[in-house]
């Protein structure tokens, strides 16, 4: 019998390639039909493997999930960017490959997220989601985030309001 492991651990340069297959595969499957499509082209080609290089080597908090040694998720955090909100901490990106989503992995990785926050003395936390997004919407809130804020993301022209969630 084997047994698959369940890591969840900093990135590291190797795994540049493989978070960038993520990226690809989680965008398309989350935002096609919400975002506009050559928006969403441009977005998830400037992702590729030289981007995702040069965050981990500026030692951007990339954490990623991994399933028997595949990587199949990431989380991307640090402090918080809008400075009108109270919140110390943000979870500026949380992606699982589609075939993984749902089985509670999602979870784990955005527990571990907060942890490293709250290690770094940031224990709010904010994340935002685009408000067509209803499966991010529904994770969100089901983690026991608060709506505590509206913005808005233009893309092609098109604006999109996104949804600030929070956690004290």
């Amino acid at each position: 019998m084997n047994t698959l492991t369940i890591d969840i651990r900093m990135a590291e340069l190797q795994d540049a390639h493989a978070i960038s297959a993520v990226h690809h595969d989680a965008w398309m499957g989350a935002y096609a039909g919400i975002i506009p499509h050559r928006a969403l082209l441009r977005m998830v080609g400037r992702r590729g493997l030289d981007w995702w290089q040069g965050a981990i080597r500026r030692a951007a908090n990339v954490i990623v999930a991994e399933i028997g040694g595949d990587v199949v998720g990431y989380a991307t955090l640090g402090r918080n960017r809008a400075r009108e909100l109270p919140q110390q901490g943000e979870i500026y990106e949380l992606y699982l490959k589609p075939e993984y989503q749902g089985v509670g992995l999602g979870s784990r990785l955005f527990r571990d997220a907060r942890n490293r926050l709250a290690g770094h003395g940031l224990a709010s936390t904010v994340v935002w989601a685009l408000e067509d997004n209803i499966g991010a919407l529904s994770f969100y809130a089901g983690l026991g985030g608060r709506d505590i804020a509206e913005g808005v993301e233009v893309f092609d022209q098109k604006a999109l309001r996104k949804i600030a969630f929070a956690w004290e």
